[in-house]
């Protein structure tokens, strides 16, 4: 979801300017206002597209094996354990 909301928030930026130009009046910005709510609406397809594509591609495996990594996983942590010293002999 990260480019749809990229494209949305291009969109409210362009639509608030819009509002402040209108009220304030200026004629020069209209321009500018009227091209960010402009592209923002063109980018939320292709943002979706996007989110959808990265979303459905299957993870990369990593460089360990799945054995590795799920023993790794599965062990608690009271077997997590240091191990203790040896004791003396005595002589």
């Amino acid at each position: 979801m990260r480019y749809t909301k990229a494209a949305l928030l291009i969109f409210g930026v362009g639509l608030v300017l819009a509002m402040i130009v209108v009220a304030a009046e200026i004629k020069p910005m209209q321009r500018i206002a009227s091209t960010a709510m402009a592209f923002g609406i063109a980018a939320i397809p292709v943002g979706m597209a996007v989110d959808w594509r990265l979303a459905t591609r299957a993870p990369r495996s990593s460089g360990r094996s799945l054995s590795k990594v799920r023993a790794r996983r599965s062990m608690s942590p009271s077997i997590r354990r240091r191990p203790r010293k040896p004791a003396r002999s005595q002589r």
